[in-house]
């Protein structure tokens, strides 16, 4: 569970270390995912909802900045979790570049990708390595 490197953020990182820093308070875990999918898909306890993007027409929430700056103090990492571990990396790159966060996008995502069959949940992901998280 190493750190990879990455452009633009501090890196990327397994959904299991991420976890490690969110446990040991070394880092914030921000979900930004949108709320329709937290609400519907589950939820990581304890993360800071803060939605990249919001549905509907997916565009970049202007609220964004305002929830990430309240909710990462100064001097800790922030690790975001997306879907798949791609809106995830722009958030980072974002929080970095625009408020100089040390952010790590979380790899996988909540759900991870696609398998044959165009199920998520079955190959990777923050569900799919036994992580807590809950359902409404």
């Amino acid at each position: 569970m190493q750190v990879q490197p990455a452009a633009g953020y501090a890196g990327d990182v397994s959904p299991q270390l991420a976890y490690q820093w969110f446990l040991s308070g070394e880092a914030v875990l921000v979900d930004v995912r949108s709320d329709a999918e937290r609400e519907w898909v589950g939820f990581v306890p304890g993360a800071v909802p803060a939605a990249w993007k919001q549905w509907p027409g997916m565009g970049v929430n202007p609220a964004f900045d305002t929830a990430l700056a309240a909710a990462v103090p100064a001097g800790k990492k922030v690790v975001l979790l997306c879907r798949s571990g791609v809106r995830s990396i722009a958030a980072a790159r974002h929080a970095a570049e625009a408020l100089g966060l040390e952010a790590y996008n979380i790899l996988e995502g909540f759900e991870g990708d696609p398998n044959g069959q165009a199920h998520r949940g079955r190959q990777g992901g923050w569900r799919f390595h036994g992580l807590p998280w809950r359902q409404n």
